[in-house]
């Protein structure tokens, strides 16, 4: 031991007798000054924004030389009874120089005014807010010295036991896990160890366990005491407060310090061997001669400790982050070949808030719900044989609104982010690229960013239900899977359909959109279509093909002529088959009446419609149309035509028969019934079809607050299929409040 390190060793020594005696808040005053000590010996090498997680001061410590895209979460020591926010901030701020890394440091409630499990339940708080903050546990360390050492095994229990992901790796220093003092250390080490005694220890365990006890004058806080003493052994062996006694099966990779003279000595090496035993990865560093926390004090001749700390987080936190990727779903396939230079699949999903959108808040919001949706926060790719999804390495910039939604996405930007969010007053909106989700996914995600967003500007929890996703759990496997291939049937049916008759109208020239907008009494709809015996959306479709079949009958004047009328009402297949996929997995039932043949009244249409449904609608036939769509892609031979020449393949496929066969699609998100907590900020959701790439129209509907959003998009300048969809609802009883970009 050199000199320098010998002075220190017995100045310590000189303060152990005050640090024994000393009342809880003289320990205190002392500890934090300390702290503030530690951060002016780093001022120079860091900056530090402090902020609160709730009511729980914390700062975000970031180096000037920031090497890692990591986080480490650090978890200050002080016997759970010491410690503000300045002492915290001192050695965070030397890990942060030192490594290279952010550091969130908090100060977390104090013993024992807050007795045990508050220390817990602050940390697990403090790594919730990581996660929010859109690192991913893989891209989190723990960090704690003697109390806070142990407090990172503690939250890591927690976490396992509430089936949480774990951080990357813990760094522990002197880790305080045996909170009985049994350890034989205590007896061997406590005449050597310069900075504790067992009898402080026992005070401070004391504080955490069984809380405040204040003498008469009220001014000085004392622990109560358990006087029984195997009592006491089997409170303080709690897993939770001594976590040498919990299951560590499952923990992370750990790198623990201590000294060969500290008291704390057995509370190291056992948890070591604990862990090597649980099948856990542990590298045990045992400094000769040195004492309880020593790492703190940052001595020259121990240098080698931090550049321990440094390979240890290199280890577990790559600095590029490795990007996911997954092949595109069956039905998304067709829309990138599909595409052409004035058209993309694109449909919006929105929500109006009741207050203007806070961009700043959304922004975060959005890095947040980003790392939950790994299949829909993408970029498309080309690859030799097919175009495939890859997840985004940061998240896209909010955009402005256009004149018009579902602006053409070009593909140049779908190879940098296949989805765009959306600002304009009050609404936030995402446009999706269809390759990536349906409107049943694509629902979930606006649901889960916006509950996000109001917990980010108003501080307000929506519980994770009625398709809001938590935030802090990892996405299910079953999310990302392709769905097609799992329920395809055993036999392919393959769809023979006719052609439909096409809506015709003067395309806008510089490809304006149209959107006009029918807001409908829920209730009364349902009131309707419940007395012809229908569902809703039979109902719908039966109101919208009685205004399609008057536009063709004054566009087309020879009734010999007359096509069939057809809509496509896409079928959500989770609603038939058990599957949490987020990524397209819906088909189609296609009712359709000749007019030709004869004239239907309202009630005979509404039947007919069911009933075609009905009969299409199920689980076999439904599984028969899956195999037949993912028999082509299981073809070895179609397999190994390469992506340029499957293009042009698929493009002349979609041309042929992609929208010939029905006037325009009908999609009906249904029902959005959402938590008080949803409904209190945001007045209106709405869903948006965008024109298809021949056809002129597309609608979409959605309910939310006992209204209905009925929404039409076209790209022809004359509002044809509105005035006749507007008159039929008006005969049949239905009051409609109208609103619209139109031009005109």
């Amino acid at each position: 031991m050199r000199k320098g390190t010998l002075i220190l060793r017995s100045r310590l020594a000189l303060l152990k007798p005050f640090i024994s005696g000393g009342s809880l808040a003289t320990i205190r005053v002392w500890q934090d000054r300390v702290g503030k000590l530690m951060s002016v010996s780093h001022r120079e090498d860091v900056t530090a924004e402090d902020f609160s997680i709730g009511s729980m001061p914390a700062s975000m410590v970031k180096p000037r030389d920031e090497v890692s895209p990591g986080v480490i979460l650090y978890l200050h020591g002080g016997g759970y009874t010491c410690g503000d926010l300045d002492y915290a901030k001192g050695f965070a701020s030397i890990l942060a120089a030192r490594c290279g890394v952010r550091v969130l440091c908090v100060a977390y409630r104090l013993a024992p005014e807050h007795p045990f499990p508050a220390a817990i339940d602050d940390a697990e708080d403090a790594y919730g807010y990581l996660l929010s903050a859109g690192f991913a546990p893989g891209q989190i360390m723990l960090c704690g010295e003697s109390a806070g050492g142990g407090l990172c095994y503690s939250l890591c229990q927690k976490l396992k036991a509430k089936g949480r992901t774990m951080p990357a790796g813990i760094i522990a220093i002197s880790p305080w896990t045996d909170l009985t003092g049994r350890a034989e250390s205590y007896k061997t080490n406590e005449k050597i160890d310069p900075t504790l005694t067992a009898e402080r220890l026992k005070f401070y365990a004391d504080c955490y366990m069984y809380g405040a006890a204040p003498d008469q004058s009220g001014k000085n806080l004392y622990p109560k005491t358990c006087d029984d003493p195997e009592a006491d052994a089997a409170a303080k062996s709690n897993p939770l407060a001594s976590p040498l006694f919990a299951d560590l099966t499952g923990m992370p990779s750990s790198l623990i310090f201590c000294g060969s003279a500290e008291i704390l000595l057995d509370d190291s090496t056992k948890l070591h061997e604990r862990l090597l035993d649980a099948g856990a990865q542990s590298e045990l560093v045992v400094t000769p001669e040195m004492w309880h926390g020593y790492v703190l004090y940052c001595i020259k001749d121990y240098d080698r400790d931090f550049a321990r700390i440094r390979k240890h987080i290199k280890a577990l936190i790559p600095n590029q982050k490795k990007l996911r990727w997954m092949a595109l779903d069956n039905a998304a396939k067709i829309f990138p070949a599909a595409r052409t230079r004035s058209w993309s699949n694109v449909f919006r999903l929105a929500a109006t808030m009741t207050e203007p959108v806070d961009k700043d808040a959304l922004r975060i919001a959005l890095d947040v719900t980003l790392r939950r949706f790994p299949s829909i926060a993408v970029r498309i790719k080309a690859g030799f044989f097919w175009y495939y999804l890859e997840e985004l390495p940061h998240a896209p910039e909010i955009m402005e609104e256009k004149p018009y939604p579902l602006a053409r996405m070009p593909f140049d930007d779908i190879r940098k982010c296949a989805f765009r969010v959306i600002v304009y007053d009050k609404r936030i909106a995402v446009e999706f690229f269809h390759a990536l989700t349906d409107g049943n996914g694509g629902l979930i995600f606006l649901k889960t960013l916006v509950a996000e967003y109001i917990y980010q500007k108003y501080g307000v929890k929506v519980p994770p239900e009625s398709g809001v996703l938590d935030r802090l759990e990892e996405p299910d496997p079953a999310e990302l899977e392709d769905s097609f291939f799992k329920y395809a049937g055993k036999y392919a049916l393959p769809r023979k359909d006719s052609d439909a008759y096409s809506i015709r109208g003067l395309r806008e020239l510089d490809g304006f959109r149209t959107n006009t907008t029918f807001i409908l009494d829920a209730e009364a709809v349902r009131t309707r279509a419940k007395q012809q015996g229908v569902t809703v959306t039979a109902y719908l479709t039966a109101a919208l093909t009685v205004a399609v079949d008057r536009l063709q009958k004054e566009q087309v004047h020879n009734p010999a002529k007359h096509k069939p009328i057809k809509i496509f009402v896409p079928v959500n297949l989770r609603s038939i088959f058990p599957s949490k996929t987020l990524r397209n997995f819906i088909l189609y039932a296609i009712p359709s009446i000749e007019t030709k043949y004869g004239e239907y009244d309202f009630p005979e249409l509404c039947r007919s419609i069911q009933y075609q449904m009905k009969l299409q609608i199920t689980p076999r036939r439904m599984a028969a149309i899956i195999a037949n769509n993912v028999s082509s892609e299981k073809s070895l031979l179609i397999r190994a035509v390469p992506l340029p020449l499957k293009n042009i393949i698929m493009k002349g496929v979609y041309s042929a028969v992609g929208e010939r066969k029905s006037c325009f699609s009908f999609s009906n998100l249904g029902v959005s019934n959402m938590p008080p907590e949803f409904e209190q900020y945001v007045d209106r959701l709405d869903f948006v079809l965008g024109t298809q790439r021949t056809q002129r129209y597309n609608t979409a509907l959605v309910t939310y607050k006992g209204k209905m959003m009925f929404n039409i998009t076209r790209n022809t300048a004359k509002p044809l299929l509105e005035q006749h969809f507007y008159q039929v609802l008006r005969e049949l009883g239905i009051h409609v409040i109208a609103q619209s970009n139109a031009r005109e």
